[in-house]
């Protein structure tokens, strides 16, 4: 599905890619692993379209992305890209359904049917009866579980965590790690995750091990 071929990335006279290529499969949940400076974030970021190489390509679905202007970048990772950082990023000052919704209404759904797609999705993810609170209301499992229905809420291709369970406790750790396999078997999503915990690594489909920029 995604292809990144040859990325390098440098932030000043530090080398933080070194020419990586990966191929992320469909329908399937792929770990990057390694210690803290391997180059793991900035290679999802870039993969993500929130960074640009210094050098090298990203292929999406046989087509190079990264030659794409900013404002159509943009909207190509609104509706094909979702994202799950380690925190939540819900805004605190809207429900939990509104912050689902507010991609969908980014990309142009009107808002009646952004809402009842968001309030579908939390229903899906066991939040029907939360979807009315604010994040302050709710736990940190609850929160980022959250997030993965925003990061759902387009159908995009492909979604990309960054560290999604190094903020919880053990308990909402294995129910957020459940969650993505049940996804992946029940709606064919495709993960890309950077991810430290080797539980999570170990149940992966694939394993991508990373260090010094480079593909190990």
């Amino acid at each position: 599905m995604i292809e990144a071929r040859d990325i390098h990335k440098s932030f000043g006279s530090l080398e933080v890619l070194k020419g990586v290529t990966i191929s992320v499969p469909h329908a399937a949940v792929t770990s990057i692993v390694g210690p803290s400076g391997a180059g793991k974030t900035t290679l999802l970021q870039i993969i993500g379209t929130l960074s640009r190489p210094d050098r090298g390509s990203v292929i999406f679905d046989g087509n190079d992305i990264l030659g794409m202007s900013d404002s159509r970048l943009s909207q190509f990772r609104n509706t094909n890209i979702g994202f799950v950082f380690q925190t939540h990023r819900l805004l605190p000052e809207f429900t939990l359904a509104e912050n689902v919704a507010m991609p969908a209404l980014i990309a142009g759904m009107s808002h009646s049917e952004a809402m009842q797609r968001a309030n579908d999705l939390l229903h899906r993810l066991g939040l029907r009866n939360r979807s009315s609170h604010r994040p302050a209301q709710l736990s940190g499992g609850e929160c980022q579980r959250g997030a993965v229905a925003r990061a759902l809420i387009n159908d995009p291709a492909v979604i990309l965590a960054d560290e999604p369970s190094g903020s919880l406790d053990s308990v909402n750790r294995r129910e957020l790690h459940r969650l993505f396999f049940d996804l992946r078997d029940s709606a064919g999503a495709t993960f890309l995750i950077v991810t430290h915990d080797e539980h999570l690594a170990a149940d992966s489909d694939h394993i991508i091990t990373m260090a010094d920029g480079r593909i190990i």
